[in-house]
């Protein structure tokens, strides 16, 4: 007898299913056995970004996390070895801000006070919190990592490697430390990079200040006139060293109740409603003016030579004609271009705010008060003064921390610069500048979706600023440069280089330990600058770092550098895909990555941010829990997120992916193992599982060779990393066959002679589940192994264990068959036509019709219209098909103009829509058929054909039409009683087969049905078609009750009857 399959329990759910597979794969250690299986020498590098076990995974890392499990699944079984270590990153603001709130620590000045040992201890203690749920959740999305075996940004090991990227830099001179516009963190004390910034912008209210400043000049055309100046930034008036304006723009001398006002000429209006003007020069006139100062506070702090270069009107390309008064306030401080002009004239800097971005001594009159906080009670003064002219509030979009919500202050710090424009060679001496070789190198990579390359990415590389790579904070890997008193720098790349320095090797290198030593050099001692790390500069690292490069596996890093690929977000193209890019490109002059997919962002359903506190999404593992993982998986990868769009997240996508993909696949798997046991108990089954048997059926041979096209397909997309075009094809595929071949199957199975046919179709059904497995397993991973178990494994004993451990399908040519698969797709698209017909005409199914006609747009859609009539008309429920040449015959087309297509042609074509429509609007018939044809209309500017068409068919009364490309098809709606009967009659089975699924009967259940009714339509119904209802239903006895008792009421087509089934 042929071996059983274990039965699929209908009772069972896919979250019950998946536990059972994730016991499975832990008890046979498959993760394992799968890297095991493949050789050393086929490698394939996967890095995977580092997240923060600071919070639970959301929905976001559940999307990346997919990606991340598909690919390398895919490679694996394409023979591949791939390890696929997890990361944590463990420094930086989330996990500082964290602990400084749960000990209730204001600022910098009270975690010194605590003590950074302590206060870096508890950030150790708290870093990796959530490591367990995280563990629990990638494990219960069929993720497949290495959590014991991945790497910590806080190990010693990985910190030591980034020493040593570090080093490598300082060494090719692309590190330096200087003043530079930072944006600030007053709530965290650090500067900001460039990227961190550009994830904070939020609309906020802002003051729009206008002040008077009266000049200082012996020149009767300036004496004892003023000068307006406009600022949003009150709290750095303090600061103000000098005037910028616009040198060849004009100005205006304004008259107004007898003083006078400077304003660029085209501002005027926005100042005065009808200027009096007295007086106009240039901007280069006004330079090298006096003014007097709002405040002289800063005098203090200057030298003479400084001293005597402010309070003066300077020139400057960057002063604004659009907006203020055409004359900017200058606080080098303060501001980019501010800086840098002050720099140039060198003005000095004062910047009187401490680290917590509040006002110090050096400003009594506001000491203690935050820089923005103290911007109401500057005005105030200001106006006391009366020096404000003019005073508003506008709303912008602005940064803030994007750790803490506090808006950030752009400010002149001292901090350590990774230089983007400085120059590399590369080991063949080609020297270009570290920009140059990361815009040229990122054009080798395949960037998935590809507008990436050149769009987002590749404009922020060609526009990236020196990265500002050091943090003014405590955890984090310490910047290794020892500095003597005369500014003498020692960059140090190791443990043993440090040792050889002091003679002390350290077993950690967090600042509260490395900040101990003093190096002692020709007399002097060097002491360690106190910045640590921006994090980032650790995740860039990760290549090197996770492997302790070059202190370990150098040899294996060097090979497998740059990575075959990797995925992350959008968001990542400032963050984690620009670090890599930058150091990789400044190491090696290579690109990190061959292949990197990015995704979208995930929002609520409602297109908002997911909020916690809005409660506005499902809590990830509670959804695992109610619909499986598979599905979230399916639901993630089958949406624009693949092409970096925004996904709003849906339960109901997800339970549309059990009902639309999985159930029915699980459904045909459930119908060819319950027919495969009930023949093989029987013994009417001469098959075994595995045993390949050539079939002549049409449908096999198409069903195979769509098999073949599906894995032909997958090999070419999975290669060039287009996930969004592998998903909808296997889904198609599974509509293939659960929607087509298995419901045109069914009667291959049932019926009782045991003949090649038979042998034939559980033959091919058994290879295209086996293989759909396969397919679908680093997608579906959970339920391509059950149904792996189900077929192979527990068969066959000599298998390997799972579905993870085979080859990935490769397309066989010789079961390859495109004439056959087109014209199946021309019988589903006919079929498809004449449903969508039945659905816009309200004609059920279920209703037969009396005739169809088919017009074939060629002689191969003849020839699949004659020789599949029978199966067509089947599927339509028609009783007769028609063939005409001529639609014309059958309608009455007309055409008007597709204005979009149109359009889409060109210019000329838009330019010309009149003439274009005239021509259209008067077509023929037959010029319209010529047109379908592939002919075209000619003009001057060009040709229009069918694309520039839409074609209207007028139909007589009682037919309904639709076309396609092959065939035109009308429906003879006209019902008679005739085929009300039948209608009945499929009703009838209809409610029959419900039953059976209420009762859990199985596929090969046979039943007895008793019926009752006093219609006797109904009757005459059941009469005429019962061959065809016992055979649909599995029925072997059909009876008549002479009552309704003890039967359940129900009607088919309005005809009351009432029944019950009992299993034969």
């Amino acid at each position: 007898m042929a071996k059983l399959f274990r039965e699929v329990q209908k009772e069972e759910t896919f979250p019950q299913i998946e536990e059972r597979v994730l016991g499975l794969w832990d008890k046979d250690d498959s993760f394992k056995k799968s890297l095991d299986s493949r050789p050393e020498t086929a490698p394939y590098t996967f890095y995977d970004g580092p997240p923060f076990a600071t919070g639970l995974p959301h929905y976001g890392h559940l999307l990346a996390g997919t990606i991340k499990d598909i690919v390398p699944r895919y490679w694996t079984m394409k023979g591949k070895k791939v390890p696929r270590g997890f990361g944590w990153d463990c420094h930086g603001l989330p996990i500082e801000s964290l602990v400084q709130n749960e000990l209730g620590l204001a600022g910098v000045a009270e975690i010194q006070n605590l003590g950074v040992d302590k206060f870096n201890e508890t950030c150790r203690s708290k870093v990796l919190k959530y490591t367990g749920e995280w563990r629990k959740t990638v494990r219960r999305m069929g993720r497949w990592v290495d959590f014991d075996k991945g790497y910590k940004t806080m190990d010693k090991n990985f910190m030591e490697s980034v020493w040593w990227v570090f080093k490598q830099c300082f060494d090719k001179g692309l590190i330096y430390q200087g003043y530079r516009i930072q944006p600030y963190s007053p709530a965290l004390a650090t500067p900001l990079s460039n990227f961190e910034t550009n994830q904070g912008y939020k609309d906020r209210q802002d003051p729009s200040l206008t002040l008077i400043f009266p000049l200082v000049s012996d020149d009767a055309k300036f004496a004892g006139s003023n000068i307006l100046v406009w600022t949003t930034t009150p709290w750095t008036l303090p600061s103000n060293f000098a005037i910028a304006v616009k040198a060849d723009a004009e100005y205006v001398c304004v008259e107004q109740d007898g003083k006078k006002f400077w304003v660029m000429g085209t501002r005027a209006g926005a100042y005065f409603k009808q200027p009096n003007i007295v007086d106009k020069c240039m901007g280069s006139d006004l330079a090298g003016l006096k003014y007097e100062a709002l405040f002289h506070i800063s005098d203090a702090y200057a030298t003479a030579e400084e001293l005597a270069k402010r309070y003066t009107i300077y020139v400057a390309d960057f002063v604004s004609d659009e907006d203020g008064a055409g004359a900017v306030h200058i606080a080098p401080s303060f501001g980019e271009e501010d800086f840098q002009l002050g720099a140039s004239l060198g003005l000095g800097l004062f910047d009187p705010l401490d680290t917590e971005g509040k006002f110090t001594d050096k400003v009594p009159m506001w000491k203690g008060l935050g820089a923005k906080e103290a911007d109401k009670s500057i005005i105030a003064y200001l106006k006391e003064q009366g020096r404000v002219f003019k005073h508003e509030t506008f709303v912008h979009s602005y940064p803030h921390c994007w750790r803490t919500g506090v808006p950030l202050l752009y400010r002149a710090l001292k901090t350590w610069f990774l230089k983007i424009d400085g120059e590399v060679t590369n080991a063949e001496g080609v020297t270009k500048t570290l920009k140059e070789w990361m815009v040229e190198n990122n054009q080798t990579v395949n960037w998935v979706p590809d507008h990436i390359k050149s769009g987002r990415f590749g404009k922020w590389i060609a526009n990236a600023r020196d990265w500002n790579l050091s943090r003014n904070r405590f955890w984090g890997t310490p910047i290794p440069v020892w500095i003597a008193d005369d500014g003498e720098m020692i960059a140090v790349g190791s443990i043993k280089e440090l040792a050889d320095l002091t003679g002390e090797t350290l077993d950690d290198l967090h600042k509260h330990f490395v900040d101990k030593i003093v190096i002692k050099k020709d007399g002097k001692e060097f002491k360690r600058t106190p910045e640590v790390f921006d994090c980032w500069f650790e995740s860039g690292s990760m290549p090197y770092a996770s492997r302790h490069y070059p202190f370990e596996n150098k040899e294996l890093v060097e090979k497998s550098f740059p990575a075959d690929f990797i995925a992350e977000g959008l968001d990542q193209t400032r963050g984690w895909f620009y670090t890599l890019t930058v150091l990789s490109n400044a190491l090696f002059q290579k690109p990190a990555f061959k292949n990197v997919i990015v995704n979208g962002i995930i929002l609520a359903e409602d297109g908002s941010k997911m909020s916690k506190s809005k409660k506005n999404y499902p809590d990830p593992n509670e959804l695992i829990e109610r619909t499986g993982a598979d599905a979230i998986r399916l639901f993630l990868i089958n949406s624009a997120a693949l092409k970096a769009e925004d996904l709003r997240f849906s339960e109901e996508g997800v339970k549309g992916i059990v009902k639309q993909v999985m159930l029915p696949l699980w459904n045909a798997v459930s119908f060819f193992v319950s027919n495969h046991n009930a023949d093989a108990a029987k013994g009417q089954l001469n098959w075994n599982p595995g045993e390949v048997v050539k079939s002549e059926n049409e449908l096999d041979r198409w069903m195979l060779a769509t098999l073949q096209d599906l894995a032909a397909k997958v090999e070419v997309e999975m290669k060039a990393y287009r996930l969004y075009n592998v998903v909808p094809a296997i889904i198609a595929a599974v509509d293939d066959l659960t929607n087509w071949y298995v419901r045109r199957s069914r009667r291959r199975f049932w019926k009782s002679e045991n003949d090649g046919d038979k042998n034939a179709a559980y033959a091919t059904m058994y290879k295209v589940l086996v293989d759909f497995s396969k397919i679908l397993a680093p997608f579906l991973p959970l339920l391509a192994e059950e149904i792996y178990q189900i077929l192979v494994r527990e068969v066959d004993a000599n298998a390997p264990v799972s579905v993870h451990l085979c080859e990935f399908p490769s397309a066989d040519e010789s079961l390859k068959d495109e004439a056959l698969v087109q014209r199946i797709a021309m019988v589903r698209g006919m079929v498809e036509m004449g449903r969508a017909i039945r659905a816009t005409n309200n004609v059920k199914n279920r209703m037969p019709i009396a005739s169809m006609t088919v017009v074939p747009h060629g002689a191969v859609e003849k020839d699949v219209a004659e020789t599949m009539k029978d199966l067509i008309l089947e599927e339509l429920n028609v009783r007769e098909m028609k063939f005409l040449e001529d639609e014309t015959v059958l309608v009455k087309l007309s055409a008007k103009p597709n204005f979009l297509g149109i359009k889409a042609k060109g210019p000329e074509y838009a330019k010309n829509m009149k003439v274009i429509s005239a021509k259209l609007n008067s077509l023929s018939a037959d010029e319209i058929k010529a047109l379908q044809g592939g002919e075209t209309i000619k003009f001057e500017f060009g040709e229009v054909g069918a694309d520039c068409l839409m074609i209207q068919r007028i139909v007589p009364e009682g037919l309904a039409v639709d076309a396609d490309s092959h065939f035109t098809v009308a429906l003879d709606l006209n019902v008679t009683d005739d085929l009300r009967r039948a209608c009945v009659a499929r009703e009838l089975v209809n409610r029959i087969q419900n039953r059976r699924k209420e009762q859990n009967y199985t596929i090969t259940d046979k039943i007895e049905v008793t019926l009752f009714s006093d219609s006797e339509m109904f009757k005459q119904a059941v009469a005429e078609n019962e061959a065809y209802i016992m055979g649909e239903t599995q029925a072997v006895k059909l009876t008549w009750a002479a009552a309704a008792d003890g039967l359940e009421a129900n009607d088919a087509d309005g005809e009351a009857f009432s029944f019950t089934t009992v299993k034969a």
